[in-house]
């Protein structure tokens, strides 16, 4: 079995900038409309479980947007990315339903686009990613 190159995995673990920055900004967005914006459903506590699934996904994506030199080992470290990547796009995906349960509000369309665009910005680029670190991983023989 052949060691994965740490500078190869440090090469592929790196994110674009702009794009975590984007990532957090559309975050921010989502979750002040939920905490402060005009949202409205007939479900007892749908707005409440709405905001702690926005927080759950804000977890998800400081998980996947965190720095792995701490890992020791390249292979564990690209495991870790893998992980937080699906774990992000599994809070996306409870985020994502959650949304579709209000029903109403002044600000209940541009809730759902903030999300909506939330999902496509994270996904595009994440799924090439784990893709690449899955073959990476696969690679190593």
């Amino acid at each position: 079995m052949s060691a994965l190159d740490p500078e190869e995995v440090a090469r592929a673990l790196a994110l674009d900038a702009a794009w975590a920055a984007q990532l957090r900004e559309q975050w921010l967005r989502v979750m002040a409309l939920a905490m402060f914006g005009d949202l409205k459903s007939q479900r007892l506590g749908a707005l409440p479980r709405l905001r702690k699934k926005g927080l759950d996904c804000g977890e998800k994506l400081r998980a996947m947007l965190a720095d792995r030199e701490w890992i020791p080992q390249p292979r564990e470290q690209l495991k870790n990315a893998l992980a937080s990547a699906l774990a992000l796009d599994q809070a996306l995906t409870e985020l994502e339903t959650g949304a579709r349960e209000l029903q109403g509000g002044t600000d209940l369309d541009a809730y759902l686009d903030l999300v909506s665009k939330l999902n496509a910005t994270a996904r595009s680029e994440l799924r090439v990613r784990s893709n690449d670190w899955a073959a990476l991983l696969d690679r190593r023989s």
